[in-house]
């Protein structure tokens, strides 16, 4: 990364230093906090926080979310005291500068093109995945990648951080012009929400001693959101994929749970990343084990917020993850993460390569891959050490794209 060319960012930051030479603060607001039915959904928004409370001190930060209920405010306000909140687009498109922040896309995009018709101000694209126009991963996510409308927003865009290779490469070829197109870690890795209490009661309760449990998150082709979200249509054809391939995706998951309470010592923990993954966890992952097996796993019951998750996931001994937000919070908190994906999903599990971690993510639809699930979790669980070491390493590696992304922001407002 260059960071020279990172700098020169013309009008926009001669704009916005004028602000700070004048003497009034510079007021940043992030659009983000997509939906609170997943864990990773509401990762996002306290991990950037996080980075520009460390690294833009000076800089008023407001949230401007699209969902914060079912405790996710109240969650925020605890870490983030002073944080403001707004849900008004009239006073969101006050600030001085827009940050959209990590998706699955540019998931706010048509709140990126009224910012950028009605204030004529500079906004910055954070973390995001973006496909190619009519790529099938995009369908799933209801939008059709990078069209000409989207590569117009982010050619206006005084920096585009996208969060896995395949995704830059898309751009990047796609010949969008912003001066500064890097990649950029997914926001939920700098997540440091906490709720230890709760995890040490959970974990008490059932039996789990920090460092001698592995957790475990299923995840079906698509998520049965029908199930969870009022107003959410039953979709038969993707209901039909969970069915068809929900034992063939699962399968490896169990048989790793298998091999490591037998060899290891160690216990299994049966987790969700969304609401609706209580029940294929019970399903899938925890009633068909042997008795043996069972009597040392424990399968979680109800869902729960990130501050939790992330409070149990630091005293586990990592995870095998058919989900992604899940093991990069772990990771950002220095957790071995093992990642599973398939088809279905968009390119962001690619990101594991790109931070060093290629040997710990598995491609299901892969054989070859999906044989070597099971010896990589045994050999994770096996050597606790040397698994932490490994990321450790990738979370320095983050960190220091962190610092690079946040040198960008601040040089900007």
């Amino acid at each position: 990364m260059n960071r020279r060319t990172l700098l020169q960012t013309g009008a926009a930051l001669a704009a916005l230093r004028a602000l700070a030479a004048g003497g009034r603060t510079p007021r940043l607001v992030l659009r983000s906090s997509w939906q609170t039915v997943n864990i990773g959904d509401i990762g996002h928004t306290p991990g950037v926080l996080a980075l520009l409370e460390k690294h833009l001190p000076g800089v008023q930060v407001t949230l401007w979310p699209m969902d914060v209920r079912n405790g996710v405010e109240e969650m925020l306000k605890r870490r983030f005291p002073t944080l403001r909140i707004t849900k008004d687009k009239e006073e969101a498109f006050s600030h001085d500068f827009l940050l959209h922040g990590s998706g699955p896309y540019l998931t706010a995009h048509r709140d990126v093109e009224a910012w950028k018709h009605e204030t004529g101000r500079p906004y910055g694209v954070y973390g995001i995945t973006m496909a190619a126009a009519g790529d099938p991963g995009m369908k799933i996510m209801r939008n059709n990648g990078l069209d000409e409308r989207t590569k117009g927003l982010l050619d206006s865009a005084s920096f585009v951080f996208i969060r896995d290779g395949v995704s830059l490469q898309v751009v990047r070829e796609a010949g969008v012009k912003s001066p500064v197109i890097e990649f950029g870690p997914d926001g939920a890795f700098g997540a440091d929400v906490r709720n230890d209490a709760a995890a040490e009661s959970f974990l008490d309760a059932n039996g789990l001693e920090q460092g001698k449990f592995v957790c475990f998150l299923p995840n079906l082709r698509n998520a049965p959101y029908w199930e969870v979200k009022p107003g959410y249509a039953f979709d038969e054809v993707k209901h039909a994929r969970n069915e068809e391939m929900k034992e063939h995706d699962h399968k490896p998951l169990r048989e790793a749970i298998i091999a490591i309470t037998r060899q290891t010592g160690m216990k299994a923990l049966i987790v969700p990343e969304d609401s609706t993954q209580m029940k294929s966890g019970k399903e899938l992952l925890y009633d068909p084990l042997p008795d043996d097996v069972k009597a040392r796993t424990v399968w979680r019951k109800d869902f729960w917020l990130t501050d939790e998750a992330i409070s149990t996931y630091t005293r586990s001994a990592g995870l095998v993850s058919l989900e992604m937000h899940s093991p990069i919070m772990a990771v950002g908190n220095g957790v071995p993460a093992i990642v599973c994906r398939f088809k279905e999903q968009t390119s962001k599990g690619f990101m594991w390569r790109d931070i060093g971690l290629g040997d710990w993510l598995f491609d299901l639809d892969k054989p070859d891959e999906l044989a070597r699930v099971v010896p990589a979790a045994l050999a994770m669980a096996g050597d606790p050490a040397a698994a932490k070491e490994k990321a450790a390493k990738a979370r320095t590696f983050v960190q220091q794209r962190q610092q690079l992304t946040m040198d960008v922001i601040r040089s900007l407002v």
